[in-house]
């Protein structure tokens, strides 16, 4: 076999276009809407409602928190149903903490302890120490100071502004 003879052959080969034959199955492409559709004729036959302004949803699992922001929340009372639709994203607890502390119900109550004793072995010893420190201080900076004997307030206030 000629490598030559071989490459004017492929250069020949087409696989489209006029004169060609035609495919003998046309290729379906399913579509997934059909599951979405028969989801929410399930959900409309429950009764579902939707939920408007829900601006966030959190599912707390372990130490781990599913998060919706602005999601679809749909509810069915009596059929003890509840849908959340949007997109979610996985966090770990100790990353949104702040915002979240009064969703925490009594059930977290176990990780938020897990979490402070992981923070504690995780802060050097003496910062504990410095902290209380200058917890102190500040407290000490907020009160009234005491009034020296002959002096008014008038004259403190005079004799530091020049």
């Amino acid at each position: 076999m000629n490598v030559e003879k071989l490459q004017k052959m492929a250069g020949s080969v087409r696989t489209g276009g006029k004169g060609t034959m035609r495919r003998k199955k046309k290729a379906v492409h399913k579509t997934t809407t059909t599951d979405d559709k028969r989801l929410q004729s399930t959900l409309k036959r429950i009764g579902v409602n939707a939920i408007p302004a829900i601006e966030e949803v959190n599912i707390f699992k372990e130490d781990v928190v599913i998060q919706f922001i602005n999601p679809k929340v749909q509810a069915s009372i009596a059929a003890n149903t509840w849908v959340v639709s949007g997109t979610p994203q996985t966090k770990k607890l100790q990353d949104i903490l702040p915002q979240i502390i009064h969703q925490l119900g009594p059930d977290n109550l176990e990780n938020l302890k897990k979490l402070a004793e992981q923070f504690q072995k995780q802060a050097p010893p003496g910062a504990a120490d410095a902290a209380a420190g200058a917890v102190a201080a500040q407290e000490d900076d907020d009160d009234v100071p005491e009034l020296v004997a002959g002096e008014t307030f008038e004259a403190a206030a005079e004799g530091h502004t020049s």
